[in-house]
């Protein structure tokens, strides 16, 4: 043991000097002083009582008295740490939000000549409503804290009631992405910069700029599920709230799994606004205007009415449409639109193999796409049967997608779809230029490569076209004669 180390058995009483350090604390027992582990002791309710008849702080040394009494005392204290923890934290972001929104948002109001009503939306989001359901949070959490017994305290059933207010984290965390784009573009102003720094010391906030402070709430709706997995950690089995906390914790974790989802979707529109630039002879509504995420893709056989023409396409199967594309005879890897289906009014039906009664042929790993709006339907086959297999289930897929985008709300705005395609036509037009119309690759020569290594009058040499040799000046010596 070290010197500076406190020895003690189970029974002493402790007295504590110094708790700043949360996992090793300073004290006394007898005359003797020294470190000694937080999480082997607990502290006594009342200071007044006796010894005899208090829970004092008690060695947790791994042997069994009164049917484990330290071993479980050890338990509550760490479910105690952890609850104090939770509590702590609760309240340091409610000072950290309402310095945003008194601090920040209301003194942007009163410049109504730098900031709009749409620009403060676009910077803070829905920050104020977070604020506002945050504080009815931590008076709830206060609510069920036990003070006398923290380690009692039912914070589980807490979390449940208003599991659906973490909701609204949703909308704050798919607006984050265009305050901070929003924030970048202010920044470039002197005259912002000094503003945003005269809100932070007049509110007396730490140094940090406003886009991290406005990172915070993303940070802590993903912090609620490592907190109560540790608040599971040390609840019994028999304690009231384990049975609220593990339900608690299965909720939060759904609810930073949905929001992480998004901020990936969100992440990914810059690439199908790429991708939608990539083809050619797009025709119509941007595919960002209802689709934000590829569910499944690969080649399928069109069979068109009534002439029962097969065709070779590219399917990909996007939330709410089917876009389908053709390759380019020479270059495979050039795609050129040719059409799109609605998922939203669409039927996909499992057909089987043999003989079609509306087109009178054979059929073979096949399935159709009826729509019930137009009317139309369209015969598409797989050239294996498990292709046909995972066509079915991604059909399956992007239907469960679009519930569950109902459910939550998600959507892109109009500020997201605009800045993915102005930022896929800059990355167009700093690449190689795109051809328009198909091109005449069979007219297409290859400059020639110049030898280096020759002097350079060979290279001007070898550079010319061979020219046919000319007749006029032989015909001019013959001539010549005449000339007298």
């Amino acid at each position: 043991m070290d010197d500076q180390e406190l020895g003690f058995k189970a029974g002493d009483v402790i007295e504590v000097m110094d708790a700043t350090n949360r996992e090793w604390w300073w004290g006394r027992v007898a005359d003797v002083e020294g470190w000694f582990p937080a999480s082997f002791v607990r502290l006594r309710v009342n200071q007044d009582e006796p010894v005899e008849d208090t829970e004092a702080p008690r060695a947790s040394t791994g042997a069994v008295e009164g049917g484990g009494m330290e071993v479980q005392s050890s338990r509550d204290q760490m479910r105690t740490n952890v609850i104090n923890e939770i509590l702590s934290t609760e309240r340091d972001y409610i000072k950290h939000l309402r310095d945003i929104c008194e601090g920040y948002i209301r003194q942007c109001r009163k410049r109504a000549d730098m900031f709009s009503e749409e620009q403060l939306h676009t910077i803070f989001g829905n920050i104020e409503d977070i604020y506002r359901c945050q504080k009815v949070f931590v008076k709830a959490l206060e609510q069920r804290f036990n003070s006398e017994r923290p380690h009692l305290s039912e914070l589980g059933a807490c979390f449940l009631e208003h599991q659906a207010d973490f909701q609204i984290y949703s909308e704050y965390c798919n607006n984050h992405p265009n305050a901070c784009v929003e924030l970048s573009r202010l920044t470039k102003l002197s005259k912002y910069v000094y503003f945003f720094e005269a809100c932070r010391l007049l509110q007396k906030m730490i140094d940090i700029s406003l886009d991290g402070f406005l990172l915070t709430p993303v940070q802590k709706i993903c912090k609620y599920p490592l907190q109560l997995a540790e608040l599971l950690k040390y609840t019994p089995p028999q304690h009231r709230d384990f049975k609220d906390v593990e339900a608690a914790l299965h909720a939060m974790k759904n609810v930073a799994r949905l929001i992480n989802e998004r901020k990936r979707r969100l992440e990914n529109i810059d690439k199908i606004a790429q991708w939608q630039s990539s083809i050619e002879d797009w025709e119509g509504e941007d595919l960002l205007v209802r689709s934000s995420e590829l569910i499944y893709s690969g080649e399928l056989t069109r069979v068109t009415q009534p002439q029962a023409k097969s065709q070779q396409r590219m399917f990909f199967l996007f939330d709410h449409q089917l876009i389908y594309c053709k390759k380019d005879l020479l270059r495979r890897d050039m795609l050129y639109y040719k059409g799109r289906l609605d998922m939203d009014g669409s039927e996909v039906v499992d057909l089987e193999d043999g003989k079609d009664r509306d087109l009178h042929m054979n059929i073979k790993n096949a399935f159709r796409l009826h729509c019930s709006t137009s009317g139309d339907s369209h015969l598409l086959c797989a050239r294996k049967p498990e292709q046909k297999q995972r066509w079915l289930k991604a059909f399956a897929r992007e239907r469960e997608q679009v519930r569950l985008d109902q459910e939550t709300g998600f959507s892109i705005t109009e500020l997201q779809r605009k800045q993915a395609m102005l930022n896929a036509s800059k990355q167009q037009a700093a690449g190689k230029p795109k051809t328009v119309g198909r091109p005449c690759y069979l007219t297409r020569h290859k400059h020639p490569t110049l030898p280096i290594s020759r002097p350079q009058q060979q290279v001007l040499v070898l550079a010319e076209t061979r020219r046919k040799p000319s007749t006029f000046w032989h015909s001019i010596s013959r001539l010549a004669p005449f000339r007298k």
